[in-house]
Formats: structure tokens, sequence, C-alpha cells
């Protein structure tokens, strides 16, 4: 069945000196890039914090999603990293990294446990503290006011993303946001990836909280509607958003002089041939994944393909919705990882969830067969594509920035001699930065993931961290990774020896 173009983005989504003169090895060096450019790494509130149940968090949608069993591996959030516990130490081992950035999320569940009302204190004082760490390490605050989690209750209350309600608890809890941290954090996303958050959500049930209806989910599922729902998350999300950057703008921009914008997930597409068909698959794909939630933001309404095969399943945004939604981003974020190849699928008939509305089908490269229900299992790293990817949201949308808030490698093999991640990072720092020389407005790349999580679709199956996590370990000690080293080798601002004080604290008998 095609339903499943969209289970391969989730399956592989959630499936970095200025020192010497002379360019590096890889042909450029941190001092290439602009001024204010800054390089960073990420993690998430679920995938990193821990303490579900301690100091007044509230169960959030991934709480119940990882009980119940749905994850491949079983595996829960329950203690993921211990962020929650080991921040401190987290935060200096960013600094000896020489990170110039954090990109982080913060749990709602946490911060605001019935959802709207009461602020946690513990919660807001753990935020705090994290915030007043990194201000303290000089390491620049990027928040994440959204990242596929949010508080069960408001799940059971009205359905979360399906309901207008939300609308207004996601604008609340903002507010409490921007109120409490915006004197220390001038970068805000509203929400990660509302193009797969909606898909996976809704429609084939791979992420919290796991609602599809036969035959589209990729699991049995108890409740959800595959036809429409994806699209009604996915067009309160677009609202949501409109309506924090809004009370952004109208009550702290002016005194607080941040930025607000929004993220999407993001693949380059390469029509699998030159013909009419593929091509204009292709070019449907990127108005279904992407400009689905960027025309909205930026010009004011869903593109004319989708508003014609989706027909009365796609809201419509009313006058007034309209003009709120319209150039409501300061910046865009993507999460990039790979490129796939498209061919036509023709249109079917009779129900079709999300896949089958956009007519395309994908593969991994041009001699792969096409993908069915599951991802391949490698997609050959392509760099260029990513440079590609900037320049297509310069064309589509002007100078709006752009920020990499996501880019990585993710392997199954729990090494410390991690090659194939400095290769990717080498050359996917490489292609961002000729993307910047061909005129796109890129203002910044993160690493997913400064250490190994828990990852949303593999459990703790498949590592991405600069730094190795051992699970197996109580104490979850922390080891550099020769990606970490690199990274921290890139980024360093004079000739000291940051690379080795790197090995020297997170090494294998390192507890924090």
């Amino acid at each position: 069945m095609a339903i499943l173009s969209s289970l391969l983005l989730l399956l592989l989504l959630l499936s970095a000196a200025h020192g010497a003169a002379a360019p590096a090895p890889d042909g450029y060096t941190r001092s290439d890039f602009p001024r204010g450019f800054v390089f960073g790494a990420a993690t998430s509130a679920y995938q990193y914090e821990g303490a579900v149940a301690e100091d007044g968090r509230s169960p959030s949608i991934w709480d119940t999603f990882t009980h119940a069993g749905k994850t491949p591996d079983k595996s829960v959030g329950d203690v993921a990293a211990d962020g929650y516990h080991k921040y401190k130490d987290d935060v200096k081992l960013m600094a000896e990294t020489n990170l110039e950035a954090y990109r982080f999320s913060i749990s709602w569940s946490r911060l605001i446990p019935n959802g709207r009302g009461a602020v946690n204190p513990k919660g807001l004082e753990y935020y705090n503290n994290l915030i007043d760490e990194l201000v303290k390490h000089g390491i620049q605050i990027h928040v994440m006011l959204h990242q596929l989690d949010y508080p069960q209750i408001l799940d059971d209350e009205y359905g979360g993303w399906l309901s207008t309600r939300i609308v207004e608890d996601f604008t609340a809890f903002a507010d409490v946001c921007f109120g409490e941290f915006g004197d220390r954090v001038s970068y805000w996303t509203t929400i990660d990836e509302p193009n797969v958050a909606a898909v996976g959500s809704y429609d084939t049930a791979q992420i919290a909280p796991g609602r599809c209806s036969d035959p589209f989910g990729s699991t049995k599922c108890t409740a959800g509607d595959s036809t429409v729902e994806p699209y009604v998350a996915a067009h309160n999300m677009i609202l949501a958003h409109a309506s924090a950057t809004r009370l952004y703008r109208g009550k702290y921009q002016a005194l607080q002089k941040g930025v607000v914008g929004i993220n999407i997930y993001t693949f380059w597409t390469y029509p699998l041939t030159n013909s009419t068909a593929d091509i204009e698959a292709t070019k449907r794909c990127r108005d279904f994944m992407f400009n689905w939630i960027l025309e909205p933001l930026v010009f004011g309404d869903y593109p004319q393909v989708m508003k014609k095969i989706v027909g009365s399943r796609l809201p419509s945004f009313t006058k007034v919705q309209s003009e709120a939604v319209k150039g409501s981003v300061d910046f865009i974020g993507i999460n990039h990882y790979y490129t796939l190849y498209v061919n036509d699928s023709p249109l079917q008939k009779g129900v079709r969830d999300f896949a089958l509305d956009m007519s395309s089908a994908y593969r991994g490269s041009k001699t792969d067969p096409p993908v069915g229900k599951y991802a391949p299992t490698a997609i050959p790293n392509d760099p260029e594509g990513l440079q590609l990817m900037m320049l297509y949201l310069k064309e589509t949308y002007g100078d709006i920035p752009i920020y990499v808030q996501e880019s990585g490698h993710g392997s199954g093999n729990d090494t410390i001699d991690d090659t194939d991640r400095v290769e990717y990072l080498k050359t996917f720092i490489e292609s961002t930065l000729d993307a910047i020389k061909d005129g796109a407005n890129v203002k910044g790349y993160f690493v997913w993931s400064f250490l190994d999580v828990f990852e949303v679709l593999s459990g703790y199956k498949s590592r991405y961290g600069l730094y190795r996590v051992d699970f197996d370990n109580e104490a979850l000690p922390r080891q550099a990774r020769l990606s970490a080293c690199w990274y921290s080798g890139f980024l360093r601002k004079n000739n000291g020896t940051h690379v080795q004080s790197v090995l020297g604290n997170a090494g294998p008998h390192a507890e924090q």
C-alpha cells in the first residue's frame, strides 16, 4: 500500500576554528561562516530529561504512548539521559566542546502540569536553572516550546491538536515561557515538525498519541480517522503558532528583542526520472510536505494542489485567520537528514490518507525498490541535498532566515570511533557554507543530538549523540565520541586544548 510514504519520513526522522589561520583539511574553517552564524547541538525534553514523575510533572502523551508498549523496542523515556538531574555537568560539557548554542525544548507537562492555569514552581526552577547555566557558560539559548509532547490531560479533555481549544492553551503556555525566560532567551521556535507530527500522530500512529484508522495505521488503532485528522491537527498547529507569535510581537518583542519561528521536517527530493509525471510528483511532494505548513505562514493559505486534491477534508482559513497567520514567522527552522527520489503514483479513487493524497512514491536511491510499509535499511548521504533545500526555501519564501535546527547521523553501532558521523558532519556543514555562498540566509547549524537520548521511533537502539551515554549503567556516564572531538576542534576559538579536555572529562568512567 502506498500509504507508507509518510512512514518513511517518520522512521528516518526519529529513526558539526578560529584557531589556525590555514584552512582545515576539509577546505573550510569556522571563520569562513558569516558573523552571527552559530553552531550548536540539540535535545528535547521527553527524549533527554527523564524524571517523568518527579517534582510535580504530570503525564504527557509520550508517557501514555510508551507505557502502552507502542515503541518498537518497548522502551520508555522515564529516565532517558537523566538531563533533569545532570544538566549542570552536561552544560559544562557543552562549554568544553566549544558549543556556541544549545537548542532544547520545554516540557509543557513539567511547567504547567494541568495544561493550563497554575505554573509548577519546580518546573519553573528547573528551566531557570538550566538557562542560567547556559548563560554562565556563554552558550546562546534556543528554545523549542513544543516538541511532539503535551500534557495527557489535554488529550483526554478535548483531543489535543484535534481541537481549536488548544490554540488558547498553547498561547497561554507560550506566554508563561516568554514572560519567565525571555529576559535571557531571544530565539523561540513554537512547534517542532508540524508536518511530521500531524501525520505520525494522526495518520500512521507511529508517534504519540497514536491515532489512526484502517487500513492506514502502522498498528491497529482504537481511535482515529487517518483521512481527516492529520489536516485538522496541522491546521490547529498553524493557528497556535500564529497566536503565540502575535502575542510575542505585541507583548514582548519590543523589550526582549527576540525572534519567533517554526520548525519543519525537510528532505531534499529528486525526481526518479525526467518524465513529466515524476517531475510533477516531486513538486507535489514538496507542496504536501513543506509548503503545507509554510505557505499559510508566509502567504496566508494552503498550496492550491492540496486544496484541489484534499478538498473539504482540508480545513480552510477564514479571512481573519488568513491575515493572522500570514507573515507570522521571523525565521524557518528545518530538521534535515537525507534525500529521497520521488516518482509519480496515480491518485487513487476512494478513501485516502495523507500519503495517498500526495500520490507520490519514495525511495532512498535510484536503484532501490519503491518504499512500501517500511523504510529502506540505509540511505546514502547527500550533503548537496541540504544546500538545495535551503536554496529552495530562499527561492520560494524570500530572504527569511533559516536555521538548521537538527542534522545528524544515526547508527545502531554504539562505537566511540564514529568516523561515519564525523564524515556526515564535515560534508553537511560544508554544504551549509555552500548554500550561504549561493545566497541562502542561513543563520545556524545544530547537530542532533548533543548526546544519546531516547529516540522517538527507535528507543535506545539508534544513537545520534556526539557523546555516548551508557544506558546499561545506572549512572548514565557520558563519553566523548570521535565526532564530539572533531566538532570541538572545528569550533575551537584559539589554540587551546579543548579536544583533549573533552576526552579527559568525559571518558569511559566519567559519572555525572
